[in-house]
């Protein structure tokens, strides 16, 4: 592979055909110009990159020595160090050209601009809802199939019908799978500033004055003060007894002395979750393995900061997510891309401040509603 320089292509093409003969292919032409002086009388030139297999079908060879055996013979052989050179440059070419065709590919997957009109508006909503881009491939591809099958004769009922059970399919799996409270003590974990304490308190509440449970509380959280008060006042308005621990043997204790109710709730310090020795320290508070373990995360959150709460938390055996703020944002594609990516269900979602009331138990259908709901 070479680059040639000259004022015409004409002039071009003799160089290259007196350089690497009749086989040499044509990579890339372009117009360039000379700097000039003072930026001015710049001269027009051709530059040219011309290439030659130095391992040719035998066939082509024997055609062009048919043709013009003069020139076939007076070509110079190709050293081995050029062949090697020539071989790295064209297979670094070709591993560049498969990356761009790559980047168009994922493109079109979500450009909308070819897609039948009838099936956009779905699409719109999950990119308006910050869905990842995986799974709006997946619809378009869902929906372009059924499209097809009924030969585009498709109202916008039947549409946001076909996505809301393709939805409903995908995620029914993770709810049916792992039912909230199989254990008696159950963990509530989660960064600060998430809602813990509140959200569980609303739990605790539907579960003293809807199920009628013998419940208990347990916190941990004993870097916060206001986190104490605040859980003992939910403690006296619902009339279950409260334990706050501050070391393992403490916990111990607590689990003894309640080990005849019916459900237990743990409510544990929120720190940094940036900071391993955290979770090293709660790891050392709390056997998790006997314990049923919720992680709280805020749909208020940079997604980015999601993953890394649960990659930081992935030292704690979490059994299904805790969705709170649902009333903060109007973007809850949050909710399914970490249910799919890390083949966990949610027990809750909370959209309120409110206890007992703003506490969803988010069956399949009802993040149906939510992710494909009217608002835009």
């Amino acid at each position: 592979m070479k680059k040639y320089t000259a004022s015409s292509m004409p002039e071009a093409m003799k160089k290259i055909r007196a350089e690497l003969g009749e086989q040499a292919v044509l990579l890339q032409s372009k117009t360039v110009y000379t700097r000039g002086f003072l930026g001015l009388f710049k001269k027009k030139l051709i530059e040219v990159v011309a290439a030659i297999d130095p391992n040719p079908p035998q066939e082509t060879i024997r055609l062009k020595e048919a043709v013009t055996p003069a020139v076939a013979n007076s070509r110079p052989p190709l050293q081995s160090k050029t062949e090697k050179n020539s071989e790295e440059m064209l297979k670094k070419e070709l591993n560049e050209l498969k990356e761009i065709v790559k980047q168009f590919s994922r493109v079109d997957h979500l450009s909308l601009d070819a897609y039948p009109d009838e099936l956009k508006l779905p699409i719109v909503k999950l990119k308006k809802q910050e869905v990842a881009d995986p799974l709006i491939t997946e619809l378009k591809q869902v929906l372009l199939e059924k499209w097809k099958q009924v030969k585009g004769q498709v109202s916008e009922d039947m549409v946001d019908e076909w996505s809301r059970e393709w939805l409903i399919e995908k995620i029914k799996p993770l709810q049916h799978e792992q039912l909230p409270f199989l254990k008696k003590f159950v963990n509530i974990v989660g960064p600060t500033g998430v809602g813990k304490t509140t959200t569980l308190a609303k739990i605790a509440a539907e579960s003293v004055l809807e199920k009628k449970l013998k419940t208990a509380f347990i916190t941990t959280d004993t870097y916060r003060i206001a986190a104490i008060e605040q859980l003992k006042t939910y403690a006296d308005l619902l009339k279950v007894p409260v334990e706050v621990t501050y070391k393992p043997a403490d916990i111990q204790q607590a689990i003894e002395k309640f080990k005849g109710y019916d459900v237990v709730y743990i409510d544990t310090a929120g720190r940094n979750y940036l900071e391993e020795q955290f979770i090293k320290e709660l790891r050392a508070m709390i056997p998790f393995e006997k314990m049923e373990n919720y992680l709280v995360l805020s749909l208020t959150s940079k997604e980015q900061d999601i993953h890394a709460v649960i990659h930081q938390f992935s030292a704690v055996p979490i059994h299904q997510f805790i969705f709170t703020k649902m009333d903060e944002t109007t973007s809850h594609g949050a909710i399914i891309n970490v249910m799919c990516q890390y083949g966990k269900g949610a027990a809750f979602l909370t959209n309120g401040q409110n206890v007992p009331d703003d506490l969803v138990r988010p069956e399949p259908e009802t993040i149906a509603d939510i992710i494909f709901g009217d608002r835009l």
